[in-house]
């Protein structure tokens, strides 16, 4: 059975709050260990609430200073090289979206010419109300489809 979804909002109700808190905490640090295990990273998660005086740490205090310390010697450049802030995500997946209606509009307009030549082959002729462009890009896709 599946589960239902769950719509993003502040939770008013203190004791939902604080029980769905410690449910969702406990999930993402089993998440972090089986990442761990899964891929053999090494990792680390810490966890701060406001219901407790110490942060909850996964695997151990030990292990967390360790993955920390290993982070900290990485080169700056290299600690850096795959972080990415809201603002640096939201312009990577504009720009991929950006690309991708460019090569839709690409198809489109190669199916339209399509059709275009379809209906001049089938008429025996060029219609007379055909613009410049449209002419140019027919003759694009002529060439392109020409067997040699």
């Amino acid at each position: 059975m599946t589960r239902k979804k769950v719509e993003l909002a502040f939770i008013t109700n203190d004791s939902a709050r604080k029980a769905t808190f410690k449910k969702r905490k406990k999930g993402l640090m089993k998440k972090v260990g089986e990442l761990s295990t899964l891929f053999g990273i090494d990792a680390c998660a810490i966890g701060y609430s406001p219901y407790d005086p110490q942060p909850e740490v996964w695997p151990s205090p030990i292990g967390v200073q360790r993955v920390l310390s290993k982070f900290r010697r990485m080169p700056e450049l290299e600690q850096s090289k795959k972080m990415v802030n809201q603002e640096s995500f939201l312009r990577q997946r504009i720009q991929k979206a950006k690309e991708q209606v460019k090569k839709q509009r690409k198809d489109n307009r190669e199916k339209e010419m399509t059709q275009l030549m379809f209906q001049c082959l089938s008429a025996g002729n060029i219609m007379q109300n055909i613009s410049m462009v449209d002419l140019n890009d027919l003759a694009w896709l002529i060439d392109q489809n020409l067997i040699v």
